[in-house]
């Protein structure tokens, strides 16, 4: 595993399949630094790596972290219908978040 924190989110985000979303936390999380959704945004935010797929990335709620009226979120939206990902006004519909840590052991809430 990378041991420099960017490139383990680096490593993560570039790992989420195409059609699939994660939010900024759960990128966070699977790089090993929970609590460091801030750190995920921060890096996309410098990010000059055309090949990334950032786009894959969003807020925990589903939603694009752009503000409405920019052209990234344009760009994001329309990057992630050309994979097949629903997007309705600005939020990907019909994708659950990756399950918590406590959810993973205590089970889905009902």
């Amino acid at each position: 595993m990378e041991t420099d924190p960017n490139d383990r989110i680096l490593a993560v985000i570039r790992k989420i399949p195409r059609g699939q979303v994660a939010g900024y936390g759960e990128v966070a999380r699977r790089a090993g630094l929970p609590g460091r959704a801030r750190m995920v945004a921060r890096l996309l935010s410098h990010n000059d790596d055309p090949r990334l797929p950032w786009h894959r990335v969003l807020r925990s709620d589903g939603r694009i972290a752009f503000p409405p009226d920019s052209p990234q979120f344009a760009e994001q939206g329309q990057r992630l219908r050309a994979e097949g990902v629903h997007v309705e006004a600005g939020r990907v519909r019909g994708v659950r978040a990756a399950p918590t840590v406590d959810e993973q052991i205590w089970g889905l809430p009902d």
